[in-house]
This record gives structure tokens, C-alpha cells and sequence, in this order.
């Protein structure tokens, strides 16, 4: 008679509440809250393209397999659903955006809402210490996952490409991460910063392609160096969209 022997382990976040558990990343796999985020990103997609026009430019730049990051600039809370929405689906769970957790974790409701629907990652945006760096890279290192950064550290108010914080430079110099530079266009429009609906007006999203800076001193110059690197990469691509714009007869645009 052959005598099988079988190890349980119970999950990370076992006997955590279901608000607590929200707070953890990796988060364990769990159908209802996977299941909510599908119908979510369905919706929101279906939303992004029809009520707000989402064009998306150079989504062939996104990496195919293995773990990267997303940078782009930041002026609405419309930014991080307009990246996943470029996303596959299959990326879904694996893709995190990074919030300010003084923000996005004041409440239950808040943080339940942005954690299922956009499977947000949670950091203190004013920590000194290497803590957020460190669980980044854990993620980054663990299996295929997705970070969305916005290294602006806040939204702007009047759509242009703010300074980046030396946060992303100190996570990707001297890294083999890929990271994909991005910029939103019209998002400030469509739902701005103190507003409490979206607006129908135009949105897109331009990719940049992939760049990595393994090559790059890991050291407060080498961090300024990946953070100029990249706030330049982001602001070249406002040109794209400029042309573009240029490019366009006027149309009902013009009243938005």
C-alpha cells in the first residue's frame, strides 16, 4: 500500500480581514474579487472607447512576456484605468498600479473599490526609507507582474509633465527591468483633478518604447540620471501628440 503524504499551507493573508487583505501584494488568488475585476475592466474599456474616444498609439511597445514597469505622467484618476485598458487581459491580475496609500486607504469604501477594480498596489509616497523600493523589486523579481508608476508623485493640474521623484531612478538604475515610458493626453480634461465625474472628452495614450538601465550606477546620480532619462521620454511623446493634434480637421473637439 503506497502512503501518500500531502503539505497544506495556508494562505499568506489567512485570517486577515477582507479590507486587510485588500491592503497586501501580491494578493492571493481569490475568484470573487478576480471575477469582479473582469467584469470591471470589460466595462471600462467598453466606457474609455465610447464615452471618452480612447485612442491607443504604439501598444506594440509593451514587452510579451516577463516582468516590467510603466511610467507616465499624471493628471487624473482616469490615467492608471486608460494604462490596464492597453493591457491584456491576462495581465489583469498581475498588473499594479501604484497609489498613495495616505490617499487610497483613508477608507474602507476607497480602497475596496480601487483594489478590486484596479488591483492598485499601496505605497507611502513620503517614506524615506528603502521599504516601498524593496517590495517594487520583490514583485518585479517574483513572477510576470505589470508596475504602473506615476513618478510625478501627484496629479497636476494643468496637464503638463511635472518633475519625477527619485523613487523610479533609484528602482531601475542598475536594473534589467524593462520600462516603458507612456503619455496620457486629455485625461486632465476629461475627469480633472477636484472633479466629481469624468467628462466626455477625448483621451489617448501614447507607449514609448521599452528602455532598460542596467548599465546605470546604482547611486543618487545614477537615480537623477534614470529620472531625467525618463521625464524626457515622456515629454517627447507629448510631441506625437501634438502632431497628431495639428494633423486633425476640427471637429467637435473644439467644444470639450
Amino acid at each position: 500500500m503506497i502512503h501518500t503524504s500531502w503539505d497544506y499551507d495556508c494562505a499568506r493573508d489567512a485570517g486577515l480581514s477582507f479590507v486587510e487583505r485588500l491592503k497586501e501584494c501580491p494578493r492571493e488568488p481569490d475568484p470573487f474579487i478576480y471575477g469582479a475585476r473582469f467584469a470591471a475592466a470589460i466595462a471600462i474599456r467598453a466606457a474609455l472607447k465610447t464615452y471618452n474616444r480612447l485612442e491607443i498609439t504604439g501598444r506594440k511597445n509593451l514587452p510579451r512576456d516577463g516582468s516590467y514597469v510603466i511610467v507616465a505622467n499624471h493628471a487624473s484618476h482616469l490615467d492608471a484605468v486608460a494604462i490596464l485598458s492597453a493591457l491584456p487581459l491576462r495581465l489583469l491580475n498581475r498588473a499594479y498600479p501604484i497609489a498613495a496609500r495616505d490617499y487610497f486607504a483613508s477608507n474602507s469604501a476607497r480602497l475596496a473599490l480601487t483594489a478590486i477594480i484596479a488591483n492598485v498596489m499601496l505605497l507611502d509616497r513620503n517614506s524615506k526609507g528603502m521599504d516601498a523600493l524593496t517590495n517594487c523589486k520583490r514583485m518585479l523579481d517574483e513572477r510576470d507582474n505589470v508596475l504602473v508608476m506615476f513618478p510625478e508623485g501627484t496629479r497636476s493640474t494643468n496637464g503638463r509633465v511635472g518633475l519625477f521623484r527619485r523613487g523610479i531612478g533609484l528602482l531601475l538604475a542598475g536594473e534589467r527591468y524593462p520600462v516603458v515610458p507612456c503619455y496620457l493626453d486629455g485625461t486632465n480634461r476629461a475627469w480633472p483633478k477636484g472633479a466629481l465625474i469624468p467628462r466626455p472628452s477625448r483621451v489617448r495614450l501614447f507607449i514609448g518604447e521599452p528602455r532598460t538601465y542596467e548599465r546605470v550606477e546604482r547611486s543618487d546620480a545614477g537615480a537623477l540620471h534614470v529620472c531625467a532619462d525618463l521625464q524626457a521620454a515622456v515629454r517627447e511623446l507629448t510631441g506625437k501628440a501634438q502632431q497628431q493634434t495639428a494633423s486633425r480637421p476640427v471637429s467637435q473637439e473644439a467644444y470639450l
